[in-house]
């Protein structure tokens, strides 16, 4: 009886730093435990080597900041049965969207920034991979957890839907026994908006969490700014806090834009 056909893995990288990546890579025993049910065909950041598809999953990290990478995302997506999107970058289009709040042009931006700007083939907008093209699952992270990942990845190989939770950093610290640190020290947080993945890492050090996990589902973002201003903190430290990692997913970028100052 011959063995079972392997599952085609393809990870894809756009525009991003490759931490999301390496957090796949940190995955060294797990992979070990499932490389006799997988494949990995491509994936540039560990090797060369490169099969066309079709695939059975495909991991993609990055934003979509070229008219090139535009298209090509468009091609993964057509060569994949399934794509999930893995890490603030390809799921709300990273640190590099803060661009899209400025009224000034990248040109006028990159020449602050680069030598020869003229050489950069850029789009004005860096957005996630779910504007361009239908996304099966997005894992959320800055980077990504990499047992979540290896949930994900196992989940859809076996075509059932990923056991990921959907609670708020609040719930990590509880089951941690951290003390609230916007309860007990009035330290400004954004766990209770914030998806679950780090394991509350800041809390636990006594500092505020920073977001990196993007946001929960229906996260209340309205009422926990009104609780920071309670503490002090005013409207450009509050619109700061959800303009970062994650600052253009929908419920961090409209939480951010309410404390716009008046025209």
């Amino acid at each position: 009886m011959s063995p079972p056909e392997k599952k085609r893995l393809a990870v894809w990288k756009f525009a991003s730093c490759d931490g999301c990546q390496l957090s796949l890579l940190d995955c060294e025993d797990e992979l070990l435990a499932v490389s006799d049910a997988i494949d990995i065909v491509n994936f540039p950041e560990a090797t060369r080597r490169f099969e066309p598809g079709p695939y059975d999953l495909s991991l993609v990290e990055g934003s979509v900041t070229t008219a090139h990478d535009a298209e090509r995302i468009r091609q993964v997506r057509e060569e994949s049965r399934y794509l999930v999107t893995i890490g603030a970058c390809a799921t709300a289009g990273g640190i590099q969207a803060l661009r899209n709040f400025r009224d000034a042009e990248v040109r006028e931006m990159a020449s602050v920034v680069y030598a020869s700007p003229d050489y950069l083939d850029t789009l004005e907008t860096s957005t996630p991979i779910a504007q361009h093209v239908p996304v099966d699952f997005e894992l959320r992270g800055c980077p990504i957890n990499k047992r979540q990942l290896v949930e994900v990845i196992l989940a859809f190989l076996h075509r059932r839907k990923p056991n990921v939770a959907s609670h708020s950093v609040c719930v990590e610290c509880k089951l941690r026994g951290n003390v609230c640190v916007m309860t007990a020290h009035g330290t400004p947080c954004l766990g209770p908006v914030t998806h679950a993945g780090c394991n509350a890492i800041c809390p636990a050090y006594d500092r505020g969490c920073y977001g990196c996990f993007g946001p929960m589902e229906t996260p209340n973002t309205t009422s926990l700014a009104k609780q920071w201003a309670a503490l002090g903190a005013s409207s450009d430290d509050i619109k700061r806090a959800f303009r970062s990692y994650n600052g253009y997913a929908e419920a961090f970028r409209q939480e951010s834009e309410r404390h716009e100052p008046d025209e």
